[in-house]
């Protein structure tokens, strides 16, 4: 079942209040895990349409019963990105260092607006919308957080999952889809390796930490090149390289960050196992008056979409946006947390994208500090697209 003439009649009356919201969401910008103002502004928004709300893990879940029928959740992302913001926009942010450089100001006022359609058409609807608002995406801690703080047991569970990500493609108005893998799995390393201090004059005395994490870097490279089957996803980066701090002293560590990435949990672990293993050598190699010290930080699983729901959703956008707005989804090598909170369900979901930028607009991708969408039409397509994925479930 698509929106029904009233939702379209409403759709306009929450555009009004939808755009101003996102907007005032995207001066306050919040960092993962800090989300205070934004889970206070979305929790009165969603009590005041009527749903029942929580706090859970640090993010907000608003729960709307409406008679018997399947239960369906939808969740967005609140967290913002340490990024000093370029745009120009008159609603730039407000806070020095920080910015939604990734859209999730548009995941949010596009879920409460679905949210609104949803609470004031309930002869549209049976079943059960679980409205759920989730923070520290970008740090990998918040689906972990609220599934650890007892969502499972505080919701009721979900008969499918669903997720929205605005993108720099498609196109503005237009919506993705793809079954299977959508987002990778990924991990980060802190890598530090040990030298042996010395003056620059005389390097011969100490053990070069620098070189050593040059050399590093280096092999790394061969891994996906060599180590990785033609047919294989998989990427290395080191981003960053530290190390000393004046130009004539040798000094006694180096620390590398190094992100892997793969479509396959098993790939992502032989990436870290390469890693490890060129790690070793090299502070043999190097006469390393120690081991490297290893740790992995902000591990995202892999986000697959489930075959029949993706099927169901994509019905329902055609259905809905009409067959020329429909595109097919290729998979994305950034990551998402988001699949941890229905895996803890046991609940199949699907997420797709859906586009930002219209062909008038320069484009800059996520995380870029001139990351702008165009309010419209993105904003209304975010949100009929929510709204008719839950209608394909709950349409009376």
């Amino acid at each position: 079942m698509t929106l029904t003439s009233a939702m379209f009649t409403d759709l306009d009356a929450v555009s009004r209040w939808q755009e101003d919201l996102y907007a005032h969401f995207h001066r306050r910008p919040e960092l993962g895990m800090q989300e205070e103002h934004t889970s206070a502004e979305i929790a009165q928004r969603l009590d005041s349409f009527g749903y029942q709300v929580q706090r859970v893990g640090g993010g907000v879940v608003g729960v709307l019963g409406n008679g018997p029928g399947p239960t369906v959740m939808f969740r967005a992302d609140m967290d913002a990105l340490p990024v000093q913001e370029e745009t120009g926009l008159p609603y730039r942010s407000a806070e020095p260092g920080v910015m939604h450089a990734c859209g999730h100001d548009v995941h949010m006022a596009a879920a409460l607006g679905a949210a609104a359609l949803l609470a004031g058409a309930p002869s549209a609807w049976r079943g059960t919308y679980i409205a759920l608002f989730q923070p520290g995406e970008e740090i990998a801690a918040g689906a972990r957080a609220m599934v650890a703080d007892g969502l499972v047991r505080k919701v009721p569970r979900p008969d499918v999952a669903l997720a929205q990500h605005v993108l720099t493609a498609p196109a503005a108005g237009e919506v993705a889809t793809v079954a299977g893998p959508v987002f990778s799995t990924a991990m980060s390393m802190k890598v530090t390796v040990h030298g042996s201090g010395s003056h620059g004059a005389m390097p011969h005395q100490g053990v070069d930490p620098v070189v050593l994490a040059s050399a590093i870097v280096m092999r790394l490279q061969g891994i996906v090149a060599r180590e990785l089957a033609p047919d294989e996803f998989g990427v290395v980066t080191v981003g960053s390289l530290r190390s000393g701090s004046v130009a004539n002293v040798v000094p006694d560590r180096a620390e590398l960050l190094v992100n892997l990435r793969a479509y396959d949990e098993g790939v992502l672990n032989g990436l870290r196992a390469a890693v490890e293993r060129i790690v070793a050598a090299e502070c043999v190699a190097s006469r390393a008056p120690q081991p490297a010290d290893i740790e992995t930080f902000h591990r995202y699983p892999l986000t697959t979409n489930d075959e029949q729901a993706t099927a169901t959703v994509t019905a329902a956008f055609r259905d809905h946006f009409g067959p020329h707005r429909v595109k097919d989804l290729q998979p994305v090598a950034a990551s998402e947390d988001f699949s941890i909170i229905p895996d803890a369900f046991g609940t199949p979901y699907c997420y797709w994208g859906f586009g930002g930028f219209t062909s008038d607009q320069p484009v800059y991708p996520n995380h870029n500090p001139r990351f702008a969408p165009a309010i419209q039409p993105t904003l209304r397509t975010g949100t009929e697209a929510a709204v008719a994925a839950a209608l394909a479930y709950l349409g009376a």
